[in-house]
């Protein structure tokens, strides 16, 4: 475990700061419902019209759903998510029927929505004593494949959410990475008016 030595450059709650991504995880399980109140929180993210296009699926270890989403996500992560207590796979649906009315259209904002739903359902899981990483390292058609994807819809990342363990737990080459990591300070990511020519 690591201490939170983050320090935010403005005012906020310390729920932010103390969020990270370890990759290491005790063999703690969780259960199915403990799972969904964390999908709760990511339920009630704010999108585009009401579309509330994330779609999420989700495997605990041991059950029939945690091989093929595990073997779909490359070595280097099946390397420490074999340990997680549940695999959760964020997809979005990327065509919805817009108020008042009966077709379907493209969503353009999916993807954003989708993201949006994924923060919250990182912060849940801190606040309720899980650990939650995210990963982009997966075969997409192997998962496609491995959670029956359905048209119009597309993938995003693979979740893997477990009880934080000790970094001697990781494979000796990931030891030194299990660190919360910095962020980028504000003055760089925020522009006022526009950037600059």
């Amino acid at each position: 475990m690591t201490a939170n030595t983050r320090q935010a450059d403005h005012p906020i709650a310390e729920v932010f700061t103390a969020r990270w991504s370890p990759r290491a995880f005790t063999d703690a399980t969780i259960s199915e419902q403990e799972l969904l109140g964390l999908l709760e929180a990511a339920r009630w993210a704010p999108s585009a019209f009401n579309a509330q296009p994330w779609r999420f699926i989700y495997a605990l270890r041991g059950d029939a759903g945690w091989q093929p989403i595990l073997g779909a996500l490359m070595p280097f992560n099946q390397s420490w998510a074999e340990k997680a207590s549940a695999l959760v796979i964020i997809a979005s649906a990327t065509r919805f029927t817009a108020p008042g009315k009966t077709e379907a259209s493209d969503n353009g904002s999916h993807t954003f929505d989708a993201g949006t739903a994924w923060g919250y359902l990182a912060l849940q899981a801190h606040m309720a004593g899980w650990a939650s990483h995210a990963m982009a390292g997966f075969d997409r058609q192997a998962m496609a494949k491995a959670v029956n994807l359905p048209e119009d819809h597309v993938l995003h990342a693979a979740v893997a959410i477990g009880k934080q363990g000790d970094a001697s737990l990781l494979p000796e080459a990931l030891q030194a990475r299990e660190v919360a990591s910095p962020r980028l300070p504000l003055s760089e990511t925020a522009v006022h008016g526009a950037f600059k020519a």
